[in-house]
């Protein structure tokens, strides 16, 4: 009697059921990846997006803001040891004359007669004062009590002291004290932070508790006077010149422009001449600074919403085929184009083939010379409140794009967030269904495999039972 072999195809349960769970979830595996990766590079470009336009919108603002205008004047002084000034570009052109006969400065005084070891309590009293005239600026009390002994030994040092002033509450760093030595002794040196005959810098020791402090803060060495700075617009041997005295060093008197002393001029000298003209270079350095911001805001958003080019394998933009981004990078292009007569290439402002701008700076200056105001009239001013000209209609449209609670890029990015954790919970849930499809086709192939075995092993009996020679 002759018997046949039983045989099965070999295999690992385990390898074969991760296969088999693989292919179950695949379809499923590839759409959730592909979303995915989607979500993420929509969130990503979202958030270049929302740093193109903030980067743009600072630079509008400190060109074309409140305050900040395009055309540039410029303040130009005969002598530059004297001061500094510059001009806003509402100044009119001109030269005025100026002598200054003092800076201000601030009052520093010295304390020479305290010593280290005076005793706890008490208060000292720090005043700033017209003292010739006799009115009060500002005081504020310094506590001399346990606060004030850093080191605990129940005695305050004159750095204490110092110290103690720098922290008072009241100060407020409108004094600030230090120590000097000198030859051995210290010193109390306190120094006022603003100019001024008004801000004269003394101390009232009588109401500390340690006599040597009451009597040490009743005389004190003038350092450095406090006086204010006195401006002559002309000749100040001219009995009809205008005499301006003011604690600060910084004028504003002249409309449109900001004088800083530095340093006084000697008696007799000659006034010097501040000029006021056209400022070509600084203008043609903000126009070009205008050009720049722009072109890197569209370049940006051109990146986020190109085609791609799949034959030289080039990705399209993540947002190439968003119809809201693409209106975005239409209209900043039609902004530029404003209703009127002014136009920005008439100022030199070129548009080129790609939608960015180039500036021709011999035709700026040719338009300036013309119209000097035509370009912060047609540039205008980027404001939320009062926005005007064509920053003006950038801030308000790029505005709907950026407000942190209605703007475009925020409702986006909220949906892309929820969207994003949607994605996650459904791969969650799709490595659950893994896992299940996984332990359910392992627990089949090793039951399959175990039959397999019980089966090869009941054919070789069988085969030894009845074989020939068993017979």
């Amino acid at each position: 009697m002759s018997t046949s072999v039983i045989t099965a195809p070999t295999y690992d349960p385990t390898s074969t059921a991760k296969a088999m769970a693989d292919q179950y979830i695949q379809g499923m595996q590839t759409q959730l990846t592909n979303q995915t990766s989607a979500a993420t590079a929509t969130g990503k470009a979202l958030s270049t997006l929302s740093a193109a336009i903030s980067a743009f919108q600072t630079s509008l603002a400190g060109l074309s803001g409140l305050g900040h205008t395009l055309y540039a004047q410029s303040a130009t002084l005969s002598d530059t040891a004297v001061g500094t000034a510059t001009a806003s570009a509402t100044a009119a052109a001109g030269a005025y004359s100026l002598f200054v006969q003092q800076v201000a400065t601030s009052s520093q005084v010295s304390y020479d007669s305290l010593a280290d070891g005076s005793q706890l309590g008490g208060q000292l009293t720090v005043n700033l004062a017209n003292e010739a005239a006799g009115t009060n600026t500002a005081n504020f009390t310094v506590q001399l009590d346990a606060t004030a002994d850093s080191d605990g030994d129940g005695k305050l040092s004159v750095r204490e002291i110092a110290a103690a002033i720098n922290n008072a509450s009241g100060n407020a760093g409108k004094v600030s004290a230090g120590v000097i030595t000198v030859s051995g002794a210290p010193r109390l040196v306190l120094t006022s932070k603003n100019t001024g005959v008004a801000n004269t810098v003394s101390v009232d020791g009588s109401q500390a508790t340690d006599a040597g402090l009451q009597t040490g803060f009743t005389s004190r060495t003038i350092m450095t006077a406090a006086q204010d700075a006195i401006l002559y617009l002309g000749d100040p041997t001219n009995p009809a010149t205008a005499m301006i005295q003011q604690a600060s060093n910084t004028f504003t008197n002249i409309d449109g422009v900001s004088f800083t002393a530095t340093h006084a001029q000697a008696a007799g000298s000659a006034p010097i001449t501040l000029t006021v003209g056209t400022d070509t270079s600084g203008t043609t350095a903000n126009v070009q600074a205008f050009v720049d911001a722009y072109n890197k805001l569209k370049s940006a958003v051109d990146g986020l919403v190109s085609a791609g080019d799949p034959k030289n394998s080039v990705a399209a933009g993540a947002f190439a085929h968003d119809s809201g981004i693409v209106a975005l990078r239409d209209n900043l292009v039609n902004l530029l184009r404003p209703s009127g007569t002014l136009s920005l290439a008439s100022y030199g402002i070129l548009a080129n083939k790609d939608g960015t701008i180039g500036l021709d700076a011999t035709r700026l200056q040719s338009q300036l010379a013309i119209n000097p105001n035509g370009l912060d009239t047609l540039i205008g001013t980027a404001s939320t409140s009062a926005p005007t000209g064509i920053a003006g209609s950038l801030t308000t449209y790029l505005n709907k794009w950026t407000d942190l609670t209605t703007g475009q890029i925020q409702q986006r990015t909220e949906a892309n967030s929820k969207l994003q954790s949607d994605l996650t919970q459904r791969q969650t849930d799709l490595n659950a269904k893994y896992d299940s499809a996984y332990q359910r086709y392992l627990k089949q192939f090793t039951d399959l495999q175990t039959l397999q075995a019980t089966m090869q092993n009941n054919s070789s009996l069988f085969t030894s039972l009845f074989s020939n020679s068993s017979n």
